[in-house]
């Protein structure tokens, strides 16, 4: 049986935006769904696999919606912002989003994202995604371990450090499991986006900037010992070498 098409809902106050971006996603075969308002968005939300969401909205802030939506929801998000601030990139990034665009934008390349992200996040049930994450409903669960009781069950998608809870987004959870597979190893910034999101996306490598920054903020919030995830200069990052990574199988 093929699998079912994606459905997208597409989150903007621009009509032509709408348009525009609906035109290309149903060409990709998405099903698509759409609102100019939070509240139409909020109707709307329910069911999806993916939200395209502007950050500027008549009736509230897509930031805010953003927020809700994490407390009980963790459908893929992109968002959408005409302002070329890294402060909105990142606090999105923190809030749980998995992308960002910023305006002005060809809807070819929203497209290409979103496939990108449903690569991610719609993995075949029992296989590794594209970055290699073994599938929630896989049979075999695997716990990797690291520095400062840093701990990352793979099945269950979890992550914690000295005991705490992180509340990582998808896209960070999988660029952690990435450095800590191979603590010792200096990943540069075109190797983290191959492995995170796929030898064919249209994605910069500033994009790696912003969900290591966004990554280590939660990090830090949650230890205060020092920076986990190392800077190489003019190459790329890496984990800090405290002590090796241990892999965890459990049947």
């Amino acid at each position: 049986m093929s699998p079912a098409a994606p459905r997208v809902l597409v989150v903007d106050d621009e009509p032509a935006i709408r348009e525009a971006l609906c035109f290309a996603l149903e060409r990709d075969g998405c099903e698509i769904a759409t609102a100019g308002s939070l509240r139409e968005a909020r109707k709307a939300a329910p069911g999806v696999d993916l939200i395209v969401l502007d950050l500027v909205l008549p009736d509230g802030a897509g930031l805010d919606f953003l927020r809700e939506l994490r407390t009980t929801s963790d459908v893929a998000v992109i968002v959408l912002t005409s302002r070329d601030d890294e402060q909105d990139r990142v606090l999105g990034l923190t809030l749980g989003a998995d992308d960002y665009v910023v305006k002005p934008f060809s809807p070819r390349e929203v497209a290409a994202r979103v496939r990108a992200v449903l690569r991610r996040v719609r993995p075949v049930v029992g296989e590794p995604s594209v970055d290699g994450v073994v599938d929630a409903h896989a049979t075999t669960a695997l716990v990797l371990e690291g520095p400062r009781g840093l701990c990352l069950d793979l099945r269950a998608r979890r992550a914690s450090l000295s005991g705490a809870q992180l509340s990582l987004s998808r896209t960070e959870f999988n660029l952690l499991a990435t450095l800590l597979r191979e603590p010792d190893k200096v990943f540069e910034r075109q190797a983290l986006l191959d492995a995170v999101w796929g030898q064919d996306v249209v994605v910069g490598e500033r994009t790696v900037d912003v969900h290591i920054k966004a990554l280590r903020r939660k990090l830090e919030e949650a230890s205060s010992a020092g920076e986990l995830i190392e800077t190489v200069r003019g190459v790329g990052y890496r984990l800090r070498q405290e002590s090796r990574a241990r892999t965890v199988e459990l049947k």
